[in-house]
């Protein structure tokens, strides 16, 4: 049946009081497109994907017409950045774009989850809490380092205190300046642990129960993918009741739906279980929870890491099934919460602890075919060792979670992979369809663009407001020898020194990992005069920073630089890409999915590994071009890109429809004209 829709506006005439409110401000066609689709979808009660290019004005597609709907509409982002973006800049000037259209100023609200939020009942004991459950577990190896640590802590926590008295909210966002992560911890409550508003003493005043109910009675609510996908999880128990759901930057939901659905195993979560439990449970409960931390301490020393595939090793079964029989001997030694308990609120945390301890043992012990188990150990020197379980795959978890009793609409600038939305379509759980019709520069684009129908739902790709051809180049160095090792190549290394300084800096290099970013800066640091800003040597908003005010720096990084950094005008006007970013084959849940495909009779490689460089690569290459006025060069130092059969064409069909070149000369020409030399 039809969703209920309010009859006083169109969905168009929202779009157009909200483009109208800016000086100047006029819709885009793919925008107006979008804005159709979605109104259709609504009304026809069917799922939509939607490829919206950067600049398409997407945020406002969506909201427009969701303000058509009874009842709340529930947006997810991928990030709390642009959950705040929504919150704090666009949904306040929609808002008040088109109250005289509706006749009535919409209202909206954030979600966030409740660890985000001020716990009144932590804060009483956040002078009580034990170093032992904050500082020990990254303790500097110095008496006297860990007393300064301890010293800022409680500071911190005393600003706290003080913070609580006055805030409405109790939103970390909200308090400036920040705490770190430590300080936070002794006075925000994670889901887990929480008892409740009825049995919470201070459930009345709760922060994150206000948060909820201010979401209750708004018309829109924005929310982020983590949450979304725990509330999937837990059964739909925490986002409230809604007709609409839109999704944007989609193509990252299936991951962070299988971190909430990841667990893991550790000595140091053992080990802070007991001693939270150690006063509600005998001496011979916690004795065997001590064993149980010390046996798995041993045999993930003994265990490479990686993939484990086989069955669990012995010394981690053995270790396993300590923790698990440990955990359940303290679950039953706590018992059940009581309305008399002196502090249920401890209680509940000693019991949220070892239930998740026993939960996470007893799916290790069951070695599902379905769940993909490895070891994990830290390389950056802390020591840290886990035993890692996650989901072989979410397209079941999604299917099952998503789509019912809701519409939903999900966007991003990267949906259509080889031209087809196929791929990202069965990673959100939905079956494959037909290729996509794409719109390009100079093609029109309007409510009868032709959408390709899946089961159950449609797609659309309204295109790009940029004039790819003419704004930039896509270079593929096709002479150089294909990467063969990790690291910067030799032969690519005198590639990059040539365009950068070609262009003088303004280049933007995404590397795909530390060891090759590292050598690029130093050989450009050895051979040029340039200010290169290397990621790690600062914070990367301060490196973002300072790349955007100076146009001779250059800025190299790794993986979160390929889709967090946007930099329009002449500061960027040079992208490169060191190789193509296939997951490593040390990835476990990419390699066991990529098994799993080649177990039965498919390509792992051509069905996992393309499929994530695609996305990967299209999230880089879209660093370039963030405005109408943006000109540059992408250059990719692969020649995979070009010579590889197969996969390199499907990977140029994934990207924006640069120029495309494989000379140097060509580039470098350009290049140098872009440097007013």
């Amino acid at each position: 049946m039809p969703a209920a829709t309010k009859k006083s506006a169109t969905a168009d005439q929202l779009l157009q009081a909200a483009v109208g409110a800016v000086p100047g401000g006029a819709s885009r066609p793919g925008q107006e497109a979008m804005v159709a689709a979605i109104d259709k979808a609504i009304r026809e009660r069917e799922h939509l994907l939607v490829q919206a290019g950067t600049g398409t004005g997407k945020s406002l597609a969506y909201l427009t017409p969701s303000l058509l709907v009874d009842g709340p509409v529930v947006v997810s982002t991928a990030t709390l950045a642009l959950q705040n973006q929504l919150v704090e800049h666009d949904l306040p000037r929609l808002a008040a774009a088109v109250e005289p259209v509706l006749g009535r100023k919409p209202t909206f609200a954030v979600l966030k989850g409740r660890h985000h939020y001020l716990c009144m009942a932590k804060m009483e004991h956040a002078d009580e809490e034990e170093p032992t459950d904050t500082l020990f577990d990254d303790a500097p190896p110095k008496a006297t380092q860990w007393l300064g640590e301890a010293g800022r802590l409680g500071k911190q926590i005393q600003r706290l205190q003080a913070w609580a008295e006055k805030t409405k909210t109790g939103d970390r966002d909200e308090l400036d300046p920040g705490v770190d992560d430590t300080a936070w911890r002794q006075v925000s409550m994670p889901a887990r642990d929480c008892v409740g508003a009825q049995r919470c003493p201070y459930g009345p005043e709760c922060f994150a129960e206000a948060s909820r109910a201010r979401a209750r009675e708004a018309d829109l609510v924005v929310t982020n993918h983590s949450l979304l996908a725990v509330d999937m999880l837990a059964e739909r128990h925490i986002v409230p009741p809604h007709k609409l759901l839109v999704i944007d930057e989609a193509h990252e939901l299936a991951d962070r739906v299988s971190s909430a659905s990841q667990a893991e195993l550790t000595p140091d979560a053992i080990e802070r279980s007991s001693r939270r439990a150690r006063t509600l449970i005998p001496p011979a409960a916690a004795e065997s929870l001590a064993e149980a931390a010390d046996a798995l301490t041993v045999g993930l020393a003994e265990t490479p890491a990686g993939r484990i595939t086989g069955g669990l090793p012995e010394l981690l079964q053995q270790a396993v099934t300590l923790t698990e029989s440990a955990t359940r001997a303290g679950l039953t030694a706590i018992g059940d919460i009581k309305s008399d308990d002196p502090d249920p609120v401890r209680k509940q945390q000693a019991k949220a602890a070892l239930d998740d301890l026993n939960d996470t043992a007893q799916r290790l012990l069951e070695e599902s075919a379905f769940d993909v188990a490895w070891v994990e150990k830290s390389d950056t020197g802390s020591g840290r060792r886990a035993l890692v379980v996650a989901p072989l795959s979410v397209a079941g978890t999604l299917a099952q979670g998503l789509y019912t009793d809701r519409t939903v609409v999900a966007t991003s600038a990267t949906l259509t992979l080889g031209g087809r939305f196929d791929t990202v379509a069965r990673s959100l759980g939905l079956p494959a369809a037909s290729p996509v019709p794409t719109a390009r520069p100079g093609e029109p684009i309007s409510a009868e663009t032709p959408a390709v129908s899946g089961d159950g739902w449609t797609s659309l790709d309204v295109g790009s407001p940029f004039d790819y051809p003419k704004q930039g180049i896509l270079y593929v160095a096709a002479h150089l020898p294909r990467p063969q090792m990790s690291g910067l190549p030799a032969a690519a290394g005198e590639e990059l020194v040539k365009l950068v300084e070609t262009l003088g800096g303004r280049t933007l290099g995404l590397f795909s990992s530390r060891r090759a970013a590292t050598q690029a800066a130093e050989l450009l640091r050895a051979r040029t005069d340039l200010p290169i800003l290397l990621q790690g040597e600062e914070s990367l908003p301060v490196l973002v920073r300072r790349f955007k005010e100076d146009k001779a720096s250059c800025l190299f990084g790794v993986m979160s630089l390929w889709q967090g950094v946007d930099v329009p005008g002449d500061s960027c006007q040079l992208v490169v890409i060191d190789r193509l970013p296939f997951p490593r084959p040390d990835e476990p849940l990419a390699a066991a999915r990529a098994a799993a495909v080649d177990a039965n009779g498919g390509s792992g490689f051509a069905s996992v590994s393309v499929p994530i460089a695609a996305v990967r690569l299209a999230q880089g290459v879209g660093r370039l071009i963030r405005s109408t006025g943006d000109k540059g060069v992408v250059a990719v130092l692969d020649s995979r890109l070009e010579t590889a059969r197969g996969y390199g064409a499907f990977l140029r069909k994934s990207l924006p429809p640069f120029w495309y070149t494989t000379r140097p000369d060509v580039a470098l020409g350009a290049l140098q004209r872009l440097s007013g030399k």
